[in-house]
């Protein structure tokens, strides 16, 4: 054994050669020394198989042409969809509550939902109220309320059944809320 170290591979060799004059013409390009470094990076990514494969014969050339167009990808998205750091500002962001029509409209769905409820019989609207609201299984409801499990699924189904029928029919026989216009209606 020797005590020499394996000569270094042409892949090292390059790095060591290129890295600082690499990322000083990156940071000229892009801007921001830390993109620069991201963007050489990735250069010497997709240059490290050329090089161990012994398939680029210009590796120097090879390694600034990628880096230049990754920098030019980069810059271009930049353009697309630019991010500016920094915080927000709160008055122009979009809300996370729902407009007021959205509100509206869900409080009608509600009351129509509130009012198929109170107009199911009495052991559909039971069953309904202690699956969906109390989340107890088939088996919980029928042995709190003393029946058969059959019977809490027919009954559950039932319930579902006419509240999808009375929610349809609500729902065709009422208008829908109108959105706000932007301009007046002109009547003649």
């Amino acid at each position: 054994m020797s005590d020499d170290p394996s000569p270094p591979s042409r892949f090292t060799a390059l790095y060591h050669a290129t890295v600082v004059p690499l990322r000083r013409h990156l940071s000229r390009l892009l801007g921001d020394p830390a993109e620069a470094e991201d963007v050489a990076h990735d250069a010497y990514l997709r240059v490290y198989p050329k090089l161990e494969n012994d398939t680029a014969q210009k590796p120097e050339a090879l390694l600034f042409t990628t880096a230049r167009r990754l920098a030019f990808n980069r810059l271009k998205r930049r353009k697309i969809a630019p991010f500016i750091p920094g915080e927000a500002n709160l008055e122009i962001a979009a809300s996370a509550q729902p407009g007021v029509v959205q509100q509206v409209m869900a409080r009608q769905e509600y009351e129509q939902l509130e009012q198929a409820i109170a107009q199911l019989p009495e052991g559909c609207r039971t069953v309904l109220l202690l699956r969906k609201i109390d989340l107890l299984s088939h088996r919980e409801i029928a042995d709190q309320l003393g029946i058969a499990i059959s019977t809490v699924e027919k009954q559950h189904a039932r319930a579902l059944r006419l509240l999808r029928t009375a929610l349809a029919a609500a729902s065709a026989a009422k208008p829908s809320v109108p959105l706000p216009r932007s301009q007046p209606e002109i009547c003649s």
